[in-house]
């Protein structure tokens, strides 16, 4: 990885914030110029991003006050952008998806109701970008699942979002079981209409058909399993393990088509690709893990409820001055015998497995 965290002079910020200016547009040469001429203190500066300041807290995760409010999503959105140019495209489009997609697109012609199910972590990166197109009109319940891998800042934040939009969106947690009937409630009223107009036909009345899609490994088979009370469906903590379209039966008054995570042939938003591959969300082969754990180490530095002091804490390794690269080589030194790659292993896994405290990777757009 090309991109540097170094200790940089006041005086040289303003060439720094030009990059992330110049991508976001959301800064003006005002607050530009006031933070430049702000009195020294311990930083971490990361090269063509934004300067972070260490407030110091005893009572939060990493060291630092957890007031979203004075920390600015869209600058470490922007940054993201910038340090995954360097870094070789992640790919990731399995035979069984490009098969099943087909089928997938027919089968859903016959939903009364569409589950949507995203990383509550990157919900706006495992939003399929042509799924709407395919829907239509139809009915959709959006499902952020690993309500428990976030905080209730970012639970709030999402929820607003949502709510403003007028979207029905439930919060769950597939592996426990939290927001499965309220799910099943919510599927079922939302197609109340389609007996009535069966009844006025003169037709039978038929189970709610509802169809659970997603991108891969967010946890859309445990949530069909958690509903029915037992494992009808394969469900692994990683991606690609559904690869054909399964119904299954809920009871007499609703079916489930549980889908393969379906995820577009090409991703062009490389920045929401990293997020994917953090969050275990696409296959491991796609992408280099000591360059994704590297910019795991940037952002997790620029959250303020982590900061560079979480990771300290659990490394025992001094986080100022360094790259996400460094800090993983020096990592692997540390722990590993100069193994990078199971350094950078380990740093995904703890951030997966909650080490670093709860924290969303993303907050909903302004």
């Amino acid at each position: 990885m090309a991109l540097q965290l170094s200790t940089l002079p006041l005086h040289s910020l303003t060439n720094s914030f030009h990059v992330v200016y110049s991508l976001t547009k959301t800064k003006s040469s005002s607050s530009i110029s006031a933070l430049a001429s702000t009195p020294s203190f311990s930083s971490i500066q990361i090269v063509g991003g934004q300067k972070l300041t260490q407030h110091g807290n005893s009572h939060s995760n990493g060291g630092f006050q957890s007031y979203d409010e004075e920390f600015d999503w869209v600058d470490l959105d922007a940054d993201l952008y910038y340090w995954t140019k360097s870094l070789r495209p992640v790919q990731w489009y399995p035979g069984h998806i490009a098969k099943t997609e087909k089928e997938l697109k027919e089968q859903l012609k016959l939903m009364d109701v569409v589950i949507e199910v995203r990383d509550a972590r990157i919900p706006l990166s495992t939003s399929h970008p042509q799924m709407d197109s395919w829907l239509g009109n139809r009915k959709k319940i959006l499902v952020l699942n690993r309500e428990d891998m976030i905080s209730t800042a970012d639970r709030n934040a999402w929820a607003t979002y949502y709510a403003m939009q007028g979207t029905k969106v439930i919060f769950s947690n597939g592996q426990l079981g939290m927001g499965t009937m309220k799910l099943s409630r919510l599927a079922k009223t939302l197609a109340t209409g389609v007996n009535v107009k069966r009844r006025a036909k003169g037709l039978l009345p038929r189970p709610v058909r509802a169809g659970i899609v997603g991108y891969p490994n967010v946890g859309k088979s445990s949530l069909i399993n958690r509903l029915l009370k037992r494992r009808m469906c394969p469900a692994a903590p990683r991606p690609g393990v559904t690869r054909e379209l399964k119904w299954v039966h809920f009871g007499k008054d609703l079916e489930l088509l549980d889908s393969p995570g379906i995820i577009p042939m090409r991703i062009s938003d490389q920045a929401a690709a990293i997020k994917l591959a953090i969050c275990d969300d696409i296959g491991e082969r796609s992408y280099d893990v000591a360059d994704v754990a590297a910019v795991l180490v940037q952002m997790l530095t620029r959250i303020p409820t982590v900061g560079s002091k979480a990771l300290q804490n659990r490394y025992k390794i001094d986080v100022d001055g360094n790259c996400g690269k460094t800090f993983i080589q020096k990592l692997a030194l540390h722990l590993f015998n100069g193994d990078a790659h199971q350094a950078a292993y380990r740093v995904l896994s703890d951030f997966r497995k909650g080490r670093f405290g709860w924290t969303s990777l993303e907050r909903p757009p302004r």
